[in-house]
């Protein structure tokens, strides 16, 4: 049993560290393209501020969380120890709320420009947004960072009830029942989650119903508007948002339910996917985006070129 234990632990960490340096080496692109491009242009619009900041906060979540993964598996006598465990989880949280309520800003930020709506309220968000979105983006750091604090405090005041005399560092040797002292953090991960799924549905929603009604004038009135086009790319955009995150959304419920009862070929195979992610979701903001896909090509081929050489 200890040496099935050990090779699927190794079969593990070795999947998850695939997945997480592809996707840290893809949001690394998209965050080093975006700073190029500031320090030239001295500015970034609001669809470039957003990504810039996703792909740090995705870059970051993909290396805490391989290290959680790679230390709590190969040696976690040296991980589940106070307060190195309490420390790791809060900033892994930190970064994954940030991943999530941002790249539902960006669904927003599609919503609010591309839409028509009459409504002076929407009219009003679409004059202001770009002044919006720093305030939009600061407000969802801080409420990471909020949320990192309460995991760390509900994490250390659930270990230090139940680390005894003989145990006083070593978490891993403590005896904790998951769903009796760790279910509030399971509370703020659903809701950290829904809330963000919830902002991706109502986008997704307004977007197609401002479509559907702004062709359904073209036909009546018979005219060309080129804002039909911009509705179709920026419905793509977060239809493609919508799919990965109606996945994401499951397997991270799922994940959340069947952690209580510990069975870790099943929590496994939620990980694969979650770690996939956000180097996934990235790669098709890279491909949506016109001088992010040209500069990513370029650096295919010219690494094609150098494989071919030798």
């Amino acid at each position: 049993q200890q040496s099935n234990l050990t090779s699927y632990g190794i079969t593990a960490v070795v999947i998850i560290t695939l997945e997480a340096s592809a996707g840290m080496w893809i949001n690394a692109f998209l965050v080093c393209v975006l700073c190029m491009s500031w320090l030239k242009n001295k500015t970034l619009n609001s669809n470039e501020k957003i990504l810039l900041l996703l792909g740090c906060s995705r870059f970051w979540h993909l290396c805490t969380s391989w290290v959680y993964s790679f230390f709590s598996t190969i040696y976690p006598n040296y991980f589940f120890v106070h307060p190195v465990f309490q420390l790791v989880s809060s900033v892994q949280s930190l970064f994954n709320c940030s991943d999530l309520w941002v790249s539902a800003s960006l669904c927003v930020l599609y919503c609010v420009k591309i839409a028509n709506f009459r409504n002076s309220f929407f009219i009003y968000l679409k004059v202001k947004i770009d002044r919006m979105v720093p305030w939009l983006l600061f407000g969802s750091v801080l409420f990471s960072l909020v949320i990192s604090i309460i995991v760390y405090n509900i994490t250390d005041t659930a270990l230090c009830k139940n680390l005894n005399s003989t145990c006083q560092r070593c978490i891993w040797k403590a005896n904790i029942r998951t769903e009796d002292h760790f279910f509030p953090i399971f509370i703020i991960a659903a809701f950290v989650t829904v809330s963000s799924f919830i902002a991706v549905i109502i986008s997704a929603l307004l977007l197609l119903f401002s479509l559907w009604r702004h062709k359904r004038n073209m036909q009546t009135n018979s005219m060309k508007d080129l804002s039909v086009d911009a509705h179709i790319r920026a419905m793509k955009s977060i239809l493609s948002f919508f799919i990965i995150y109606s996945t994401n959304f499951i397997f991270v419920i799922l994940t959340l339910i069947y952690s209580m009862t510990d069975p870790i070929h099943a929590l496994f195979l939620f990980s694969v996917f979650l770690y996939a992610f956000p180097g996934f979701h990235s790669l098709i903001l890279i491909f949506s985006n016109p001088k992010l896909e040209k500069t990513m090509l370029r650096i295919l081929q010219c690494v094609k070129c150098k494989v071919c050489m030798r």
